[in-house]
């Protein structure tokens, strides 16, 4: 089974940056898509970025795009989420998720527990 975990949430102000790491451990495939969903307070999740295995194929969620920025390293099993020009209504609880297969679409088998990532105005 793999094992998800989100670092590098925080408080920042509108305007700034962030970067999310998502180290994955155990039972790790190197054709797993890669995703970032967020949840805000009385929010159903949402889905905002997915990267491919080989890292060339990228989907955003359109208030996103432009912003964000999701890349991943497979030798350090690490999936990121480069976090720029941030505005208050991206402050969420971010999880990053795994799935087997070739497509983005479709349920995610793999979730982290989330890290905080609150933008003041």
């Amino acid at each position: 089974q793999v094992q998800l975990v989100e670092s590098g949430g925080g408080l920042v102000q509108a305007g700034g940056s962030l970067r999310l790491s998502c180290a994955a451990s155990g039972r790790t495939f190197t054709n797993y898509f890669m995703a970032w969903f967020r949840q805000a307070p009385g929010k159903e999740r949402e889905f905002v970025a997915a990267v491919s295995w080989g890292g060339t194929n990228r989907y955003y969620t359109d208030p996103v795009k432009g912003r964000f920025t999701i890349s991943r390293d497979n030798a350090k099993n690490t999936v990121y989420l480069q976090m720029n020009s941030l505005r208050p209504e991206d402050t969420a609880v971010y999880y990053c998720a795994a799935r087997s297969g070739s497509v983005p679409k479709g349920p995610y088998d793999y979730w982290g527990q989330g890290t905080q990532v609150t933008v003041s105005s």
